[in-house]
């Protein structure tokens, strides 16, 4: 984990962290309405490389105001797949209480983002990285990869659970649980 997170603003939070409500509850992880880098469900954007682990990849994220007529959370970078890297990524724990660790959102059938690719290449492929219980290392998750067209405005992306596939140990040998999901990252 590094420095790949920036505030474009003031960061304090808006409210008591007990007048948040669970990403559960309101079905939504992040409307951008709080000060970065918290989520609108009261938990904290982070950045991270692969530098981690040895990479020479390099990023950055930042809230801006007008990416394309809307706010929205901006992951900058060059990823690199020099030294076994090969990764830029922003996540955020989903659950409030730091006790529980995890939130249950087996009520739903998957996730869904707004994005926009405005990269070099024609096409940008991503990953959404999901970790629960199974994922005890840190190169463990369950992901969903998917392309978007660079320059072509924004697109609601939906990845269903069943589009989730483990990685690493644990995940490999472990099918998909979103009883307990304790983290997001893309």
């Amino acid at each position: 984990e590094g420095p790949a997170g920036k505030s474009s603003g003031p960061s304090l939070m808006t409210k008591a962290p007990a007048a948040f409500q669970s990403c559960v509850d309101s079905g939504t992880i992040d409307d951008m309405s709080e000060n970065f880098p918290y989520t609108s469900c009261g938990t904290t954007w982070r950045g991270f490389t692969d530098q981690v682990m040895g990479g020479v990849s390099y990023g950055r994220f930042e809230r801006e105001q007008d990416v394309d007529g809307r706010t929205a959370n901006v992951l900058h970078g060059k990823v690199s797949l020099y030294n076994n890297g090969g990764f830029v990524q922003m996540a955020t724990d989903l659950s409030l209480d730091p006790f529980v660790g995890s939130v249950d959102a087996s009520d739903y059938d998957g996730i869904e983002l707004d994005v926009l690719c405005q990269g070099k290449d024609d096409t940008g492929s991503f990953n959404v990285h999901l970790r629960n219980p199974a994922c005890a290392r840190q190169n463990s998750s369950y992901r969903a990869t998917f392309q978007i067209e660079s320059g072509k405005g924004w697109k609601t992306v939906r990845l269903p659970w069943k589009d989730f596939k483990g990685f690493g140990p644990g995940p490999e040998s472990t099918p998909f649980d979103a009883t307990e999901l304790r983290r997001v990252g893309i």
